[in-house]
This record gives C-alpha cells, structure tokens and sequence, in this order.
C-alpha cells in the first residue's frame, strides 16, 4: 500500500521543528547537563553549568534562542519507500520549511551564498539534507541546527589499519584536546569510524543526534565510548574551558565496513547547545 504525503506538510513540520530547537533544549541535554552540575568537581565549573542550565530555563520562558548561533540548518529524512509525495518538490519543501521557520522565529541567519564571496542569504538556506530510503510508510524527519563554533573544531583522520584501536583514540583525544574551550564544553563528541572519507564524517554528524549517553549495541563499541568519556573528561578542560571535571557530556561512535586499506576516523564535536529534534510523519 502507498501512502501519499503533501509536501506542505514536510515545510510545516521543518518550520515547527526550526524553532523548537532553537528555543528548547531536549530532555536527554537538559538531564545530562543536570547530572555535571551535580557531579562537577569544579567550583567554577559547577558555576558555569548552573548558569548554562538558567540560560535554558530563560530560553524556553521568554521565547528566545538557546544560543544566538542558532545554527547551520541540517535535516536527516528517512523516508520509507512506500511513501509517495506529491504537491510539489521535496527539496524545495524543506528549504520553504527553514526559510519560514527561521523568519517566524527570529532566528539568526548565519547561511552565505558561496563560500568566497560570502553575501548572506537573509533566510538561513539552503539546509544541508541528507535522505535515506528504508522499508515502510513512515517519515523521519530529524533537525539538527548546528552551531560553528564546535563545528569549526571537528576532524578527520585517514589512519592506516596499523594505526589500530590507539590511533583512534589518539585521533579523537588530539581534536577534543586541540578545540580546548573554543567549542563551548562541555561537548558532544560524534565519531564516525569506518565507511570512506565522506561516509565517517556523515556518521560523526548523525552521531550528535543520538539520545545522549545511550551507548552503541556493539559491546567493544560501547566500551570504547566510555573509556574516551573518561579519558576527555581527565583532560580537564571542563565547562566553558575554564577547569573542571566535565569537559564532555557523551562520547557517541557509530562504524561501518571500511576498505582493507583504510582506517577512516571523523570527529564531529557539539556544544553543549547539542540541539536535535525528531518528528514522525
């Protein structure tokens, strides 16, 4: 059976979800964020994230941005292939959805036209989309506006197979280490270990949307993420940059098969601004 969708839809729902995720931190930050303040070591650090977790309170009550990056637009469609859209393009639909999401908001619009020269678009696109076809009539939608500020600290690594399990976690401790307090920690970490060079970095980017702290379903995998958390967090870099115990809140890594020859390891790291929000259609 096909299932037939408006893309009116798709632009109404990208509009809903640009302003909640900018206005609204998820549960899943919120209580990670609450859970350093408690255990932070850190007298100023535990004083940053007090003032980091009123900052959201403020957020939500008043209406306004979280942070006043309110980010680069990025969307994951999953689509299911027994869906059918009509009304209009796709593409076209979740670019209207963030144009108008981002003016109803009064968002700032951080997006240029071309790299070189720079002229800003005034509407905050385009939005980076990534699709995927999986079975069913369902759609995914996740929006995830990222901020440039962590963005701007994230890595790629082409390691050789030799370089094994230390080059990797080389690899991910040298670029929390190297971004310090430019990103705005306590952080996300989003690593992507395996696939090609563009495949890694896609999956250290869905990586960051993952409930944060649940952990890979691979037990090595799983275990790996704890050990960097606790290295990352032995760092000391802590909240805001200034010392502490918290320097990350999550370490979250996603693999898949690789070439025999390759060991490719990309890091996308978040603030703790690590804005996502996922609706179903």
């Amino acid at each position: 059976m096909i299932r037939t969708i408006d893309v009116s839809l798709i632009t109404e729902r990208i509009c809903e979800m640009c302003i909640k995720a900018n206005h609204v931190l998820s549960d899943d930050m919120k209580e990670a964020l609450q859970e350093a303040a408690v255990s932070e070591q850190s007298a100023l650090g535990k004083k940053i994230l007090h003032q980091l977790l009123n900052n959201l309170t403020i957020a939500q009550e008043e209406r306004i941005p979280i942070c006043q990056d309110t980010g680069m637009a990025i969307v994951f469609l999953e689509i299911g292939q027994d869906v059918h859209f009509e009304g209009g393009s796709m593409e076209e639909a979740v670019q209207e959805g963030v144009r108008e999401g981002y003016a109803k908001g009064y968002l700032r619009k951080s997006v240029v036209n071309d790299p070189i020269l720079r002229e800003n678009t005034k509407d905050n696109t385009p939005a980076v989309i990534h699709y995927s076809i999986v079975p069913g009539e369902k759609v995914k939608i996740t929006f995830a506006p990222k901020g440039f500020g962590s963005e701007n600290m994230s890595r790629i690594f082409m390691l050789k197979p030799s370089d094994g399990i230390e080059g990797i976690k080389e690899a991910i401790l040298t670029a929390v280490s190297n971004a310090g307090p430019n990103a705005c920690p306590p952080l996300v970490v989003g690593v992507g270990i395996g696939g090609d060079f563009e495949k890694a970095a896609l999956m250290a980017k869905q990586a960051l949307t993952r409930q944060t702290g649940a952990h890979s379903d691979l037990p090595h995998i799983h275990a790996l993420e704890q050990e960097l958390l606790q290295k990352i967090n032995a760092l000391s870099i802590g909240p805001g940059g200034l010392g502490g115990s918290n320097t990350a809140l999550a370490v979250h890594i996603d693999t898949y098969p690789t070439h025999i020859a390759g060991l490719p390891v990309a890091v996308n790291i978040c603030c703790h601004v690590n804005r996502h929000v996922v609706e179903w259609l």
